[in-house]
């Protein structure tokens, strides 16, 4: 009987470490995670500028072109309004 009292002790100081590992792996797997999360909103914030970025950009574009076809028609109000939208 003491035997087996010494061996359920020990089983259960076994399953304590056990438990107490599988918390720590938890908690590291949880910290790995809330990390990725953080660089997922990073890398989602800097997509949404550079996209941003490019619809300025294709509009400027746009403006230059338009002001270009003006000055060629010799339709130089329009060149200085657009010129002025530029800026």
């Amino acid at each position: 009987m003491r035997k087996r009292f010494k061996k359920l002790r020990v089983d259960m100081k076994e399953m304590s470490k056990e438990q107490h590992s599988g918390k720590q792996m938890q908690r590291q797997v949880e910290a790995r995670l809330r990390t990725v999360q953080e660089e997922c909103d990073r890398l989602r914030d800097e997509t949404d500028q550079i996209i941003r970025q490019s619809a300025d950009t294709q509009a400027r574009l746009a403006l230059m072109f338009d002001i270009l076809k003006a000055r060629e028609r010799g339709d130089f109000n329009k060149a200085a309004q657009l010129t002025r939208l530029l800026r």
